[in-house]
């Protein structure tokens, strides 16, 4: 029997609020458990929109998250939730909704479902299936919870999402019923299709946009939420920034670099001179990358970005620490695309004193660089659970 390989996860998601709300009713969260190397994510839709379906969609969520984390027997735990959130005595639904996934490094996942459109699950570039049960509780016949067990596999998909997506174009002449599932599933067949690599960001970012293209306006009528996990072999990616704090160890710093196998970052100009010049490869600055406060992107050969560094490695925290996508093009935005497309990411930071950094003319938000790389590191296991290794030299 062949020999299982642990599977990376990316989980990410994209959420609009409803047309003339400012805070979203549907709530995606996601965790990380080491200790039985498993990732957990929940999404759960709230009955109505603004402030009150955010506190039931968030506390459903929750609950839903710490249920699934415990050994706890999952129908004992769901009574638990529909006991906490009763059904609409007007319109006769649950309060809030939920789908959870509970996947295992090795690829053997559960998914469970309250009221939400029903999860897909792409594997080369169709949509399958799973075996699938119907439970009640004894106490809530009426709700009816869905539970699926499936072993996922390489370059799989679980795409989950609330029903503003499902029902967007709801009453127009075009989709007069909604999207419905069934337009779901064939855009995200034929994103996969069409780039069979694509992140879990971008599958969620274009399923949101197409459901809006099909509201009047733009205006979503509803809170739309959509969430993916891409179960992949990990990719990786290596950070260098500073010169080693001993001249002597330049030669085994572009060594590092030149044998690792995956994506590779320079960030700082003198880190790139030492690099350029152990490994006798020319420097090229890409002027048209040059924005109002970030220095341009420079290329050289085996590299897949060269930046800044101090300047652009606080933009860069700045933008990941706020889940931000700034509009422009430019070396932090950059670096952002990469770090979040990567699973185990390597930070290697150098400890020698670099004097362009005690200028006072610098901005005064600006950290020392080893500082600047924790608060990166931090966000990425914390908020998109990457695998992250932070070494000094």
């Amino acid at each position: 029997m062949a020999k299982l390989e642990p599977l990376f996860v990316e989980v990410d998601f994209s959420q609009c609020c409803k047309h003339g709300q400012h805070i979203c009713g549907d709530a995606f969260y996601s965790q990380k458990i080491a200790e039985g190397n498993r990732v957990l994510s929940v999404l759960s839709d709230g009955l109505g929109s603004g402030v009150k379906a955010n506190i039931l969609a968030s506390m459903t969520a929750k609950m839903a998250l710490r249920f699934a984390a415990s050994e706890l027997d999952f129908l004992h735990s769901a009574e638990i939730m529909m006991d906490a959130l009763p059904v609409c005595q007007v319109r006769k639904i649950s309060y809030a909704t939920f789908s959870i996934v509970d996947c295992k490094m090795y690829g053997e996942t559960r998914i469970i479902e309250m009221d939400n459109p029903g999860f897909i699950l792409v594997r080369n570039g169709e949509a399958i299936a799973p075996p699938c049960r119907e439970m009640a509780s004894p106490r809530w016949q009426e709700r009816k919870l869905r539970f699926s067990r499936v072993q996922m596999q390489p370059e799989d998909r679980i795409v989950l999402f609330s029903d503003g997506i499902s029902q967007a174009g709801l009453g127009t002449k075009e989709f007069p019923l909604g999207w419905r599932e069934e337009g779901c599933r064939e855009l995200v067949l034929k994103q996969v299709r069409r780039e069979p690599q694509i992140s879990a960001r971008h599958l969620s970012r274009n399923v949101l946009q197409e459901a809006l293209r099909k509201e009047n306006s733009y205006h979503a009528r509803d809170d739309m939420t959509c969430g993916v996990l891409y179960f992949r072999h990990p990719r990786r990616l290596l950070l260098l920034t500073g010169p080693p704090y001993a001249q002597a160890r330049d030669s085994e710093y572009a060594q590092m670099l030149d044998d690792f196998e995956g994506r590779r970052v320079i960030c700082g100009g003198t880190t790139a001179k030492i690099i350029a010049r152990e490994l006798k490869r020319p420097i090229e600055m890409d002027l048209d990358t040059c924005s109002d406060d970030l220095p341009p992107i420079s290329h050289m050969g085996g590299v897949d970005l060269i930046t800044e560094g101090i300047l652009t490695l606080t933009r860069t925290a700045q933008l990941i620490e706020q889940g931000l996508r700034a509009p422009e093009y430019n070396a932090a935005t950059r670096l952002v695309d990469l770090l979040r497309e990567s699973d185990i990411i390597q930070f290697v930071v150098g400890s020698r004193i670099n004097e362009a950094h005690q200028d006072p003319n610098l901005p005064l938000d600006i950290e020392i660089r080893r500082n600047i790389i924790k608060r990166i590191a931090t966000v990425l296991e914390e908020k998109y659970l990457k695998e992250v290794s932070v070494m000094c030299i």
